[in-house]
């Protein structure tokens, strides 16, 4: 006896099949959805190369020398670039990522990080060896200035209103301010010992230091050029993150075993979070209501809402995980990836943010440390 052919059934079937095919495509970013779309990461090994990972095809593509020890890694916002330091090398670099050609910038010796200005024709690097800050032309790829500094500079950060440049002085245990237009010397403020990191509020008037060997955080006011206070933490800190809109600062600590939450505009210290063994890196998602964290001791990231104070399921990724960056995504589209450096076991895990779950590693080198991802 014949079946009969039920239209209705037939029809939500090939929906259902549409709709998944489209949350893979999604969570995979096949090129057939976007044809001339070109996802890279960049990634630096302990060789002194990068490995170019095609995140379409999930897959290394290409292994660049560089230079030794490639100290920091950035994404130029509105030019296919990719910049970075060589601590080693006591140059900075830049890669066209449309040709693989790399150039690179003698600074002086042992520059460790850089920053752009916001309007990305600038980027200001130091040079420790020498105690100078650096200020190079991203067009030009010239250096068109040079100061000098107090002793030991390792951070370069210019103020969100592009007036003045803060530069960390780790061997003089000084946060120093100097004119983002003549790079001269304006003013010098103690600070916790061994800075190692500024991070500076939206409004450019309040700046807060943080050393990985001490429990004390400086907060700085900018206008007057005071050190406001120094907080107490409940472990050395690794890292801080600011929220969008400034109000609040959160600090990691492997020793905390969490994160501590700072109130900016009373420069009070809130609440405190457990996350793991060790936790050491994180990362604001787009929207800045949820957070994830890398427990470097138990290899996996742990998602956090930050507005409800709620730990998420672990994700379990690869060994020690460290450095972490989204994937780029046009608004109103599928959620970002969540890429997750993992420097012992030397691969890239990727990770599916509408699920919280491992979608896969990558095997990128020895001992990943940097992270870039662009889109061009």
């Amino acid at each position: 006896m014949s079946h009969s052919k039920n239209p209705r059934l037939y029809i939500a079937l090939t929906l259902l099949l549409i709709s998944a095919i489209l949350v893979i495509a999604g969570d995979h970013r096949p090129s057939f959805l976007r044809p001339n779309l070109r996802m890279y990461a960049y990634v630096s090994t302990e060789e002194g190369a990068l490995t170019v990972v095609d995140l379409i095809a999930l897959r290394p593509i290409a292994k660049i020398p560089v230079g030794p020890v490639i100290a920091d890694l950035r994404e130029h916002a509105t030019r296919p670039e990719i910049w970075g330091v060589s601590n080693g090398g006591n140059f900075v670099f830049v890669l066209d990522t449309t040709s693989n050609q790399l150039s690179r910038i003698p600074v002086g010796p042992a520059p460790y990080s850089i920053d752009f200005s916001p309007s990305g024709d600038r980027v200001y690097t130091t040079a420790s060896g020498s105690d100078q800050l650096v200020a190079i032309d991203t067009v030009s790829r010239q250096i068109y200035g040079r100061a000098h500094t107090n002793p030991g500079p390792v951070q370069a950060r210019i103020t969100p209103d592009a007036k003045n440049i803060l530069v960390v002085n780790r061997r003089s245990s000084l946060l120093s301010i100097h004119d983002a237009r003549t790079l001269q010397l304006l003013s010098s403020i103690a600070v916790v010992s061994q800075p190692d990191e500024v991070l500076i509020l939206t409004d450019s008037k309040l700046a807060f230091v943080a050393s990985r060997t001490q429990k004390r955080l400086s907060v700085v006011d900018l206008e007057r050029a005071v050190l406001v206070t120094n907080l107490e933490l409940a472990g050395n800190p690794t890292q801080m993150l600011l929220k969008p809109d400034g109000g609040e600062l959160y600090v990691i600590s492997p020793e905390a075993h969490g994160l501590q939450a700072v109130d900016t505009w009373t420069h009070e210290m809130g609440d405190t979070m457990l996350l793991g063994f060790a936790p050491a890196t994180g990362i604001l998602a787009p929207e800045a209501v949820e957070m994830y964290v890398g427990d470097r001791a138990a290899s996996r990231v742990v998602p956090l809402d930050i507005i409800n104070r709620r730990v998420g399921n672990p994700i379990t990724v690869g060994a020690s995980p460290s450095a972490m960056r989204f994937s780029p995504t046009d608004p109103g589209a599928v959620p970002p990836m969540l890429l997750v450096l993992d420097e012992f076991s030397g691969d890239l895990a990727v990770i599916r943010t509408r699920t919280d779950s491992l979608l896969t590693l990558i095997p990128v080198g020895s001992h990943p440390q940097r992270l870039a991802v662009k889109t061009f």
